[in-house]
């Protein structure tokens, strides 16, 4: 009986689903295991097999956890909202609603086949009104909110009211990133604010507040976009320039969250590398801020430091491009430098000016005064000082930083010495172990002693003060898009007022055309009737819409009480799944998921809406599998003058030159074989690589491959004679589709220019009589690079158990890995060969048949040997402590290796078989269903025990001794450790191996060494 994985699987598929065998209860006497996958936004490509990995993992150990006893709940939904679903649909001129519909179903069905355990009646969608009702919900709880620094969370704005009309906000002063003109004021003046007044210094308190921000704005795409979906000054989704731009948003307060996410880190089970990345988004710092008078103004520049140690070392200060007082300190004749450098700087993301190389400011003309001694200080600007970071203004110190002190070489800024012979002036030396120099009153001190010495003088004289600082800024909340949350507000008279919570949810309105609005304002601003509220004389509702990450921050509460329409989630039902035992997810999301869900989850707790702050128990971050790109190599080349003194080169030769090479240094559509560039010794640079190509001199005619169009040019611009081929030969890779590919690299050249239009009368060049080779790189899978591989294709070909298995089998989950074909036959035959420990070959004779009749079922219900069970044991042992702590690669060896004992024992005895198919379930659970179900068990083998572990059968109780005979090695034999020496000697003596080397010849001796060895002299 043959292994027809299509059937098994098809059929299996069909029956989970029809069953509802993974559906799972709020109820249950089990233990509970929440196991979550970072749930995906449904992509118009679809699944790759990289995709898979994390799902696979999560699966395999839900799978374990149901077999070990544990009520699982491992449900599965989609991040349907955002901007890459909005911008796709634009793209493809069709509505995002339909778009997204078309690709979550088209996700669902490559989910499916893979055979996922997720229980399907809980999925959730961001995009469904029923499950946005609820983040609109949220959210009002967060406008309804404000951060209690005297109990150290969140509570109502209506305590805080209280507050203010009884005391003013004496006890509550305003937030560190509230932008309002009062700093204090009592009750009676509280009471005398008109409601615009105080509702504005409310909305400065507010959790989720709306403000004027500087925001990273992107034209084409038409929105706002959060820091971490800036790469290098461009869109991470198209690549679209990023500038800088100041527009009303909405915002929520993390920043009053950050000792919380801190402190938190230490009572999760996240990897360190994870922590540290959030720690260092945190930024947390301890320091002072310090006042420096502007020279002949009255203005006052005040910075935060770390090193209030050094500030007899400041021979400069850099504020930030954006810094309010730029224009104020600028003199006249710096204004046009300035204001040229400030155009510069608008087209740059803070993660790119942080991240360049390049010294790059301007002297605005102004001088600051040191606090301590009165000495004049240069004022700068420089982009490598950020506006939302601290004061955006730094006090430099070029010879304790080195960022500082490259400045000052790059400007021949004059450097001060406070730190004696630990500054050799080639470099900066941050040491707070020097005895300080040439600083004050603290002069002859220690650094860091000094640190505390100088801070107490700061306050003494009052210029300046203790402060804690952090990197992170509030989370911007409000995206200029049209798919999104709509934010539950009304604006009437400046004054933002919120929905009642019957009103909810506020659906987003059907549009035909989605294009941006006005000044920045999102498709919905277009939508007049829908901004108006009439009910609401005068006031027009909220043009933004709410960011992807709103609908993912809380996801994970929904499934529990996925149908709940009368809360977000049932506190019995929260208190009973509590945290998320297992989170899997890439790195990609360690920064802007994970911090604001995890804040989230802090403000719920806060408002006593679930018992616990931390919403992920243990996050495995799995790696990525990259692909194994393929490329060709597009030509080129450079034409030079002819080096001979008879030839003699107008200047319109030189121009027709330059000419032909502006136009032909790339050969449109031919294409070099990767074995002619090895054989020609090619170099190639990067179209945008700015670096000067080392020459190579090559005994090569290069000329010969020019196509004729361009020796037809070159002759008619009459310079024969007069230019040569350059011996530089250039060419640049271009990605190829890998469909193409062969498994040794070779192009199907004439299939690529049949079916792909970009290579439609392409030229290839070869070495003679040869193929066309590909280069290969590994790269990330994208369709972009044209490396992307369908699960669909390779299941269709092995089946979701053996795609299932190589995945985990490439190495292990958290580490990143190319993907390659070649080792998925291997784990293909290893289903074959567990296939015919149950079931006889179709052309095996009918003799070796066990089954009544001479059926082809091989099983039988004898007893184990001791051999056998030590086999099973050993795998049980193995394939739950490799589980546990998802080392799934290694568990995937350890099957290999007991089906291949098995095999070798010739065992069918059902006891062994049943008990390897539930430990295999978890990893391969069509086949093991489906032979489960052979052997006559009426219930699915997902309610199946774990096996028991016996560690009786793991003790050793007999070695393979080697046997030696006149010294020389001759066999291995398997003793008992308990075996005497006379028992020793008879079983020696017995082997035939033993008996041919011995002869007839007397045994003088026979040497035993427990547990070592047995020698012979004869």
């Amino acid at each position: 009986m043959e292994y027809n994985f299509r059937a098994i699987e098809k059929k299996w598929q069909q029956q989970w689903k029809e069953s509802g065998v993974y559906k799972v209860s709020n109820e249950s006497d089990k233990p509970k295991c929440y196991v979550l996958d970072m749930f995906p936004y449904p992509s118009g490509a679809g699944l790759h097999v990289g995709h898979p990995l994390g799902y696979i993992a999560s699966d395999i150990y839900a799978r374990f956890k149901r077999l070990k006893g544990f009520n699982v709940l491992h449900p599965m939904g989609y991040d349907a909202f955002g901007l890459p679903a909005e911008q796709y649909a634009i793209e493809h001129g069709i509505h995002p609603a339909i778009s997204t519909e078309n690709n979550i179903n088209n996700f669902r069905k490559q989910l499916d086949n893979i055979g996922f355990s997720f229980d399907w009646s809980r999925e959730v969608r961001t995009s469904d009104p029923h499950y946005y009702k609820w983040t609109q919900w949220i959210f009002l709880q967060l406008f309804k909110s404000f951060y209690n620094r005297k109990t150290n969370k969140a509570e109502s704005i209506e305590m805080l009211v209280d507050s203010f009309e009884k005391e003013g906000n004496t006890v509550h002063d305003f937030p560190s990133s509230a932008n309002y003109h009062l700093s204090t004021f009592s009750a009676d003046e509280w009471k005398n604010f008109d409601e615009k007044n105080q509702q504005d210094i409310l909305m400065n308190y507010r959790i989720a507040y709306c403000g004027i921000g500087e925001v990273n704005w992107c034209e084409a795409l038409g929105t706002v976009l959060a820091n971490d979906e800036v790469i290098n000054g461009v869109s991470e989704r198209g690549g679209y320039p990023v500038v800088k731009k100041k527009l009303r948003q909405w915002y929520l307060r993390i920043t009053e969250y950050a000792d919380r996410l801190l402190e938190g880190l230490q009572r999760v089970d996240f990897s360190e590398s994870m922590k540290e990345m959030q720690s260092n988004w945190i930024g947390k710092s301890t320091g002072a801020n310090v006042k420096f008078k502007v020279q002949s103004k009255n203005y006052e520049l005040e910075v935060y430091t770390t090193r209030p140690d050094t500030i007899f070392g400041v021979d400069f200060m850099v504020i930030a491009p954006e810094h309010e007082l730029v224009e104020s300190i600028t003199t006249d004749k710096q204004k046009i430098a300035v204001e040229e450098y400030l155009t510069y700087v608008k087209s740059r993301s803070e993660r790119e000016r942080m991240a360049e190389k390049k010294i790059t400011g301007v002297f605005t003309g102004a001088y600051a005064l040191n606090p301590f001694d009165g000495k004049p200080i240069l004022i700068w600007v420089s982009e490598y000082v950020l506006a939302g970071y601290g004061t955006g203004a730094i006090m430099a110190v070029p010879c304790g930083d080195e960022r500082d002190f490259k400045f000052a070489k790059h400007f021949n800024i004059p450097i001060t010495n406070i730190i004696g012979e630990r500054f050799n002036g080639e470099e900066a030396n941050p040491t707070k172990d020097a005895v300080l120099q040439n600083s004050g009153f603290i002069n002859g001190m220690v650094m860091k002693d000094a640190i505390e010495i100088v801070n107490n003088k700061l306050e003494e004289l009052g210029i300046g003060k203790k402060k804690i600082n952090y990197k992170i800024r509030d989370a911007a909340f409000s995206r200029q898009r049209y798919w999104g949350e709509p934010f539950p507000i009304i604006w009437k008279n400046g004054i933002a007022y919120p929905l009642e919570e019957n009103e909810l949810p506020l659906l987003l309105p059907e549009m035909d055309e989605i294009k941006p609005g006005k000044d920045g304002d999102g498709p919905l601003s277009n939508n007049e009737e829908w901004l108006s509220t009439p009910s609401f004389g005068g006031s027009r509702r909220e043009a933004a819409t709410m960011p992807g990450y709103a609908g993912s921050s809380w996801y994970f509460l929904r499934y529990m009480d996925p149908h709940n329409n009368q809360e977000f989630c049932n506190r019995k039902v929260s208190d009973y799944w509590n945290q998320v035992d297992l989170y899997i997810g890439g790195t990609e999301h360690a920064v802007g998921h994970l911090l604001y869900s995890r804040m989230w989850t802090k403000c719920l707790y806060d408002l006593g809406l679930i018992s616990y702050d931390e919403p992920y128990k243990k996050l495995v971050n799995q790696g990525m599998i990259t692909g194994n790109s393929a490329f060709i190599h597009l030509i080129g080349f450079i034409l030079l003058p002819v080096n001979s003194a008879n030839q003699i080169l107008t200047e319109e030769d030189k121009e027709k030159i330059a000419l032909l090479n502006t136009k032909y240094q790339i050969i449109k559509n031919t294409f070099l074989s990767y074995d002619l560039v090895n054989h020609l010794k090619i170099i190639y640079p990067t179209p945008e690589s700015d670096e000067e190509i080392e020459h190579e001199q090559l005994n090569h005619n290069v000329i010969n491959y020019l196509t004729q169009p361009i020796k037809d040019e070159i002759k008619s611009f009459g310079l024969i004679g007069k230019i040569m081929i350059s011996n530089i030969y250039l060419y640049y890779k271009t990605h190829v589709p890998i469909d193409y590919v062969n498994h040794n690299d070779e192009l199907n050249s004439k299939r690529l220019e049949k079916e792909n239009s970009k290579f439609t009368n392409a030229t290839f060049i070869s070495l003679e009589g040869e193929t066309i080779k590909c280069s290969r790189e590994i790269e990330k899978m994208s369709k972009s690079k044209m490396n992307v591989v369908n699960p669909n294709d390779l299941i269709n070909k092995y089946g979701a158990d053996t795609f299932r298995m190589y995945e985990m089998f490439l190495g292990p989950v958290e580490q990143s890995k190319p993907w390659d074909t070649k080792g998925i036959e291997g784990v293909h035959r290893f289903l074959k060969k567990l296939w015919r420990l149950f079931f006889a070959d179709d052309n095996a004779p009918l003799s070796s048949r066990r089954g009544v009749g001479g059926e082809a079922q091989l099983w039988t219900d004898e007893k184990p040997t001791d051999a056998e069970l030590k086999v099973l044991h050993k795998a049980i042992k193995k394939i739950e402590e490799d589980t546990e702590r998802f080392s799934f690669n290694t568990a995937v060896s350890a099957f290999m290796v007991c089906v291949n004992d098995l095999s070798d024992l010739k065992c069918h005895k059902k006891e062994i078989l049943e008990s390897l198919l539930i430990l295999l379930a978890p990893y391969a659970p069509h086949v093991c269903e489906e032979l489960w179900n052979a052997m006559g068990n009426t219930k699915s083998i997902l309610d199946a025990a774990f096996p028991a572990l016996n560690a009786s059968y793991l003790i050793e109780n007999s070695k393979e001794y080697p046997v030696s005979i006149n010294g020389k090695l001759r066999t291995t034999i398997h003793i008992d450790l308990s075996a005497t020496q006379e028992q020793v000697q008879e079983i020696v003596l017995a082997n035939d191996i033993v008996k041919k080397w011995v002869e007839d010849k007397p045994v003088k001796k026979l040497i035993f060494v427990k547990n070592k060895m047995v020698n012979l002299v004869v």
